[in-house]
């Protein structure tokens, strides 16, 4: 025959030990439908914490990595920019030289041809040394390493260089000395520095090009992997609403049934009582 006890109630902490659990399952769904995550702290998944973090770093990395080599595009097109003037500058120098080789021109033709090519070398040299980005002189070739190193991904080891040259007249242009009056022979010779130099200024733009399609494509890269890895992350620590929201109905009917077969146990000892009468 079982024991009849008043000082120990089993029916009750066993209801309330029932209505703790179900309080708690609850909370957990409410706390996770309300943040979206399924893990907010590392007691809800210690593993999952860590994994997630580390993709968390990864994410950012690849976000500023992004930003990088956008920052890269836009100094190498103000470079591209810059040489191109140049270019220009050295087509017309070529004009001149291919002008006083030619006979038909006196002393004092020559001189002014000469007068012409002197501004314009200037203006070559203005343009190397006044072209910046974000304040950084990028065509004087007063960098550090004579390189301008991009950084374009999440790690040390992610970096992408670009070599520059000093595109002033009497860097490696190198037609600062180079004479277009005196005589014809010396036009001629003008005319063979100046090709080296239209030759120098297109091998830059060539390889500034090249750099900008790369980083072009780095950047694509780069946005396919933040979009694959995000999923992955939000696999990892976003919590599933349809069956959190069915945890949270089911835990809510627990939690009145729960409340209830406490009170009545409660109430089941006043029926001891009873027997005294």
């Amino acid at each position: 025959m079982g024991m009849l006890s008043i000082n120990t109630n089993v029916g009750a902490l066993r209801a309330a030990d029932a209505a703790y659990s179900v309080n708690k399952s609850m909370e957990t769904s409410m706390q996770r439908l309300s943040s979206g995550k399924r893990i907010n702290s590392a007691i809800d998944d210690a593993a999952g914490l860590q994994i997630s973090q580390r993709m968390e770093a990864e994410i950012r990395g690849f976000h500023q990595a992004a930003r990088n080599a956008a920052d890269a595009q836009s100094m190498l097109a103000t470079m591209e920019g810059a040489i191109a003037e140049q270019h220009n500058i050295l087509q017309r120098l070529r004009e001149i030289g291919v002008q006083a080789a030619s006979d038909t021109n006196t002393d004092a033709d020559r001189d002014a041809l000469q007068s012409e090519a002197d501004a314009l070398e200037a203006e070559i040299s203005r343009i190397s040394d006044d072209t910046t980005w974000a304040e950084i002189q990028i065509l004087d070739g007063s960098v550090a390493n004579d390189q301008f190193t991009f950084h374009i991904g999440p790690d040390a080891s992610d970096t992408l260089t670009h070599t520059q040259i000093d595109m002033g007249h009497d860097g490696d242009l190198n037609i600062a000395n180079a004479n277009v009056v005196t005589t014809r022979a010396a036009a001629n010779t003008y005319i063979g520095v100046i090709d080296n130099a239209i030759s120098l200024a297109g091998t830059q733009r060539e390889t500034i090009g090249a750099m900008m399609n790369r980083l072009d494509y780095t950047m694509a890269n780069l946005t396919n992997m933040v979009t694959n890895l995000s999923l992955a992350k939000g696999r990892v620590e976003d919590a599933d609403f349809a069956a959190e929201s069915a945890n949270l109905a089911r835990t809510q009917v627990l939690q009145q049934a729960s409340m209830s077969m406490l009170a009545q146990a409660n109430a089941s000892k006043q029926n001891i009582l009873a027997l005294f009468q």
